[in-house]
């Protein structure tokens, strides 16, 4: 089958223009029929295609184009009444003029050469041999590379290779019992659609209140626009394989999940988040859409530190600050929410929101309270130091084994055996300084407590200020360091280690 002519230029670096209608925002032509996408946030989309179709009755070929250009094939599905698949293929070669140029290798096209000077076209038959690197042709009896130096240069075809398509297309061979007009239904999985969560958060530190706005924000790397589809968005990650030896990380931002339920569609362990109406996924096209809208929720600033184990710090190490809020239904967010980014702005003495950090968070269920750290305090610094540390004689043994021994079935002899322990007396002093005006809280972490099993006898011997055991491993401390001022607090800790 012979096509017109068509022209490209030689080389796949070629910016096309728009068709006139697109670029005044007419609706393109498409393939599809009815679509519904429910897209997940691990990288995969389910996409459902119902289209009319003629079908004749016995053995035909249907094409479908407009199919994601990464279609899994192998999660394909028909269905059409009365109609058997026999075979699929997709064709996934698209219509550029890199395509065109690799499928001429060992045919003749024209090249249309233009004088800069006097304008004069010539019109030469060359065979191209090679498109590795570079293009390269045999006109006549010499080589020659068709270089990118800015010459006018076009290279005509004489057809469309048939392996080459303008749209993604997949072509199925059916068996039909009958012929006539009906609804046919493809679906299939396709990678490149995603979505994320963003959240912008106004920080009202004198109200101690946070607004909120949640935005979820669609991306589409398909190759193919998606028309006028029923989009359902999936907050979770459906498992896509066997266990791969992965773990989750510990949440950071989590203090506290939450045990209420969101007034939202759920779908097995999944929270459903549609987007409301009809909207079109373009290809190569970021799309946003709010979902959440939220204002005077209760937050307030926190500062925290740590130390990971019984040791001095050379240098003072500035506190992180952190924004918390709660997304409970009485006094939060009143729902759940998907994993995204939260970028917290707060207002300057002009009343001009700026940017004061961010970070991500995790799927989290509704009543859950987050504390998320948003970066470094300028005016607040936390040193841990060893003021002492000594070593003490146990005063007791631990048995560490006993075993019998038995000769002629009777027991003739017990044995034990019995080892020293011996501890240390640690005492750490925590040293606070507050340059801002005003007191602050520091809520200060000694982790590294729990060396292994055989130190888990550890124990505080006195403290300066009462300290909450969060963890067998770790304590804290609500440390308030006066305005303008500093604070010690000693802490003296009994240990096998």
């Amino acid at each position: 089958m012979k096509f017109r002519k068509i022209a490209a230029t030689a080389l796949a670096s070629t910016v096309l223009s728009l068709p006139a209608a697109a670029q005044q925002g007419v609706q393109e032509e498409t393939a599809q029929g009815d679509v519904s996408i429910t897209i997940y946030q691990n990288g995969q989309s389910l996409v459902q295609d119902v289209r009319n179709l003629n079908i004749p009755r016995g053995t035909t070929r249907i094409e479908f184009p407009d199919v994601s250009a990464q279609i899994r094939p192998a999660t394909l599905s028909f269905n059409a009444e009365n109609t058997a698949i026999v075979e699929q293929n997709f064709d996934f070669d698209l219509l550029t003029p890199s395509k065109l140029m690799e499928k001429a290798v060992g045919q003749t096209v024209t090249l249309i050469r233009t004088n800069p000077a006097t304008g004069q076209e010539t019109r030469e038959r060359a065979e191209v041999l090679s498109t590795v690197g570079g293009v390269v042709i045999r006109v006549g009896d010499r080589i020659e590379v068709l270089r990118d130096d800015g010459l006018p240069v076009r290279v005509v075809f004489d057809e469309v290779p048939p392996n080459l398509r303008a749209r993604p297309t997949l072509s199925v061979t059916l068996e039909s019992g009958r012929s006539g007009t009906r609804p046919a239904q493809i679906r299939y999985l396709t990678p490149g659609l995603g979505w994320t969560a963003d959240y912008v958060a106004l920080f009202d530190e004198g109200q101690g209140t946070v607004d909120m706005q949640g935005w979820i924000t669609l991306t589409n790397t398909t190759g193919t626009t998606f028309h006028e589809a029923d989009t359902l968005l999936v907050a979770g990650s459906p498992a896509s394989g066997g266990y791969n030896g992965s773990y989750a990380p510990p949440r950071l931002d989590l203090v506290q999940a939450g045990t209420q339920t969101a007034d939202r569609e759920r779908l097995g362990d999944f929270y459903l988040y549609p987007i409301e109406g009809r909207t079109t996924i373009a290809n190569a096209q970021t799309k946003q859409v709010s979902f959440l809208d939220a204002q005077g929720v209760p937050a307030e600033r926190t500062y925290t530190a740590g130390v990971g184990w019984l040791t001095n710090q050379e240098d003072p190490q500035p506190v992180g600050t952190a924004i918390s809020f709660n997304s409970s239904r009485e006094g939060g967010l009143g729902d759940a929410l998907p994993a995204g980014t939260v970028r917290f702005y707060q207002r300057d003495q002009q009343g001009n929101p700026q940017f004061i950090g961010e970070n991500g968070i995790g799927h989290t269920p509704m009543g859950s309270i987050l504390s998320l750290r948003t970066g470094d305090a300028f005016d607040i610094y936390a040193q841990a130091e060893i003021v002492s540390r000594e070593r003490i004689p146990a005063a007791e043994y631990e048995r560490s084994r006993q075993y019998r021994v038995y000769e002629d079935g009777e027991l003739v002899r017990e044995v034990q055996v019995d080892r020293a322990v011996t501890y240390y007396r640690t005492t750490m002093r925590y040293t606070f300084t507050n340059a801002k005006p005003e007191p602050v809280e520091v809520q200060y972490t000694q982790s590294g407590l729990n060396r292994g099993w055989w130190s888990l006898d550890y124990r505080v011997v006195s403290e300066d200020v009462p300290g909450e055991q969060i963890s067998y491993d770790s304590r804290l401390y609500r440390v308030t360091v006066p305005a303008n001022g500093e604070r010690e607090v000693t802490v003296t800790y009994e240990t096998r280690y």
